[in-house]
């Protein structure tokens, strides 16, 4: 699996968000990324479920309070890096 990477839609920002879309695809990317090595290192067989929600805390946790309190992430790519952790297929 390559490194996990965020893409922000450009429909659903706002104009100041339009304008700052790149350098806030970075921090959330450099968060997501961060937050993906520290689950991965500290994985010990917890279901999915908790992986995801981990990974979800862990990004959240790395981000600006104001810039994750804005987070909504898609899930459903958040629960397949979490598989690719329980896989092993994260290096």
């Amino acid at each position: 699996m390559s490194e996990p990477h965020v893409t922000l839609d450009p429909s659903g920002l706002d104009p100041v968000q339009q304008k700052l879309r790149g350098p806030l695809e970075e921090q959330l990317t450099s968060a997501l990324q961060a937050a993906t090595h520290r689950v991965r290192a500290s994985y010990a067989g917890e279901p999915v479920e908790q992986v995801c929600q981990r990974l979800l805390d862990e990004t959240r946790a790395g981000l600006h309070p104001d810039i994750a309190a804005g987070f909504s992430p898609d899930m459903d790519e958040f629960c397949r890096i979490a598989i690719a952790i329980v896989r092993g297929e994260v290096s």
